[in-house]
């Protein structure tokens, strides 16, 4: 069966259909369509880009006229133009939808319904970025498709067994009561990244413990055993743990009081320099962009060079305390832009994890292949960098959960 995932981000929207068979493939299969929407240069304009399986590429620039009339052009071109690859939009059997936060309500992949709808908007104020990007989605699907049935798939999911001391804050208990609690982000990443390790050594999930690093603009860790989420470095919200492109990741919180109560910023303001000023970008007072910060540490310029030190010493801080959570480490595994292409990151983090005996392979390592071990033979810890596949994860969600419940009415 055919199934259209959208991915929507807070300044672009990005699409893949699938075919999908009754057993879906180990590895994920190159999709039928992808398109991708961005308007993250200049919010006045959206560049579109759309490509087929048969090879067929095309890119346009057009006005932003708001996000649901970008989706609906995108679309459109599915069975429209020269990129189409089906007849009619009810070819598509399933739409899968990444949303951000499911809250404690879901807690796994489910069919989109007005109770669904209602919670999604409720939680947008956990999410204001991304969960009301995603019910825009989710409506425009509904005009262009009908009553193909749609599906939640959740970033929040793959944490959502998280147990009681990692969940509740050291706050007032009331918070818990009020849904302040540790949620977890990244979750399709990680959990494709989990299932991918397993299959990369050719052993069970259930059996390794895993750190995985996803690491791009957004940056988060997971501790997973047994094939599940037992810690991860994003708490209420996707700004905790990690320094991050241009999130502060975890600071002492009475800093914000300090700035509220003597220097008199509002809270939009502190939220801006916490989300949008901080990290690689407010460090090094150059970029997010890791490959900047980088060409400009190796230049000299010493905030650049400051910039990726903390970025460093707070990745292995963090990577050291999952692995004390899990008691060892079997698989450390690199991921996102940062994750899959930065050697340098990945060579000045592993350094310190010798005393696990983990040990990289320097030629391997600074090749960065994809889908690969990077470990030294002896190593006692394999460390994997993995193109992490957030479309196909989302997919085969979809597809697993139409085996459960029955639906679509249409199948394979």
């Amino acid at each position: 069966m055919k199934i259209l995932v959208l991915n929507a981000g807070s300044s672009s929207q990005k699409s893949k259909l699938y075919e999908v068979n009754e057993q879906p493939p180990a590895t994920p299969p190159a999709p039928l369509w992808e398109a991708s929407a961005d308007w993250t240069r200049e919010q006045s304009v959206v560049t579109l880009t759309m490509s087929n399986a048969r090879g067929q590429q095309h890119r346009e620039q057009l006005p932003m006229r708001g996000r649901s009339a970008v989706l609906e052009m995108m679309l459109k071109t599915l069975w429209k133009g020269e990129q189409r690859v089906i007849a009619d939009p009810t070819d598509i059997a399933l739409v899968g939808h990444r949303v951000v936060h499911g809250g404690h309500e879901l807690r796994a992949s489910t069919l989109v319904t007005p109770q669904v709808r209602e919670t999604l908007r409720r939680l947008s104020s956990f999410a204001p970025l991304h969960n009301p990007a995603n019910l825009e989605g989710i409506e425009v699907c509904e005009q262009l498709l009908g009553q193909v049935p749609q599906v939640a798939v959740f970033d929040t999911a793959f944490h959502s067994q998280l147990p009681p001391e990692v969940v509740v804050y050291p706050g007032p208990y009331a918070w818990f009561e009020q849904g302040i609690r540790h949620y977890g982000f990244h979750g399709i990443s990680h959990q494709y990244c989990a299932g991918r390790s397993a299959q990369i050594l050719g052993r069970d999930l259930k059996t390794l413990r895993i750190v995985n690093c996803h690491l791009g603009n957004g940056c988060s860790l997971a501790a997973i055993a047994n094939g599940r989420s037992i810690d991860t470095t994003m708490g209420f919200t996707p700004l905790d743990g990690l320094m991050m492109g241009s999130r502060s990741g975890s600071i002492d919180p009475s800093i914000l009081l300090y700035l509220q109560r003597e220097r008199g910023y509002p809270a939009d303001q502190l939220d801006r320099m916490l989300n949008k000023e901080s990290g690689l970008k407010g460090i090094s007072g150059i970029s997010s962009d890791m490959r900047q910060v980088m060409q400009a540490a190796e230049q000299g310029n010493k905030r650049a060079r400051l910039a990726l030190d903390m970025y460093i010493y707070r990745l292995r801080y963090f990577a050291g305390a999952m692995m004390a959570v899990l008691g060892g480490i079997d698989v450390l595994s690199f991921t996102g832009g940062v994750g899959e292409n930065a050697a340098l990151v990945r060579a000045r983090t592993c350094e310190a994890f010798g005393f696990v005996g983990l040990e990289l392979d320097a030629g391997k390592n600074a090749a960065s292949p994809v889908d690969a071990d990077i470990a030294a033979p002896a190593s006692r810890v394999r460390v994997l960098v993995i193109h992490t596949e957030e479309d196909w994860e989302i997919a085969r969600e979809c597809q697993a959960l139409a085996q459960r419940t029955g639906i679509p009415a249409k199948t394979y």
